[in-house]
């Protein structure tokens, strides 16, 4: 994966239109990661999906979710991580975007946290896995006497870009 970072006025420009609000955090590989809490419809422990011909591998499969079928992602493989077996602590995030709703596996959910929107940073750009335009800033949450960083997702624009091919308008 390709890392570099570059300038622009997007690093530098404050989360517009993101104040304050609550987060759910949760664990990819070493990293953390946060999206906003009312695109959560539930959280499930990890299960297996039904495998569809010819979906990219990121994409598991689908799920029966009481009546709705589900496609059920997995972000490590979408964001090039190594590959971390499923366990316990593996769940999916179900989630409710524009009217679809998505499963996404992850290593763990950590907690929900509330950010005030000087709480949130912008964030450098970087080429890689992720847009730049994806990630809505990186914010520094207290816990104890310990900081942790958590990147903030703006997850329907992660979901409905067109290099995940789930939404009818999908735009990158």
């Amino acid at each position: 994966m390709n890392t570099s970072v570059r300038t622009s006025a997007t690093a530098s420009a404050p989360a517009v239109g993101h104040g304050n609000g609550e987060y759910l955090s949760f664990r990819l590989g070493a990293e953390e990661y946060g999206i906003d809490i009312l695109k959560v419809q539930e959280i499930r422990g990890f299960e297996a999906s039904t495998r569809m011909v010819n979906a990219p591998p990121f994409v598991l499969g689908v799920l029966n979710l009481r009546g709705v079928i589900v496609p059920i992602l997995d972000l490590r493989i979408k964001f090039g991580m190594s590959h971390v077996p499923y366990d316990s602590q593996t769940v999916t995030i179900v989630l409710n975007i524009d009217a679809r709703v998505v499963g996404m596996v992850v290593d763990a959910v950590s907690d929900v946290v509330a950010l005030k929107g000087e709480d949130i940073k912008p964030a450098p750009e970087f080429s890689g896995a992720v847009s730049s335009h994806q990630v809505i800033g990186i914010a520094a949450v207290e816990q104890g006497d310990q900081q942790r960083m958590l990147i903030l997702m703006d997850i329907e624009k992660l979901i409905s870009s067109a290099d995940m091919g789930l939404m009818p308008n999908a735009q990158a």
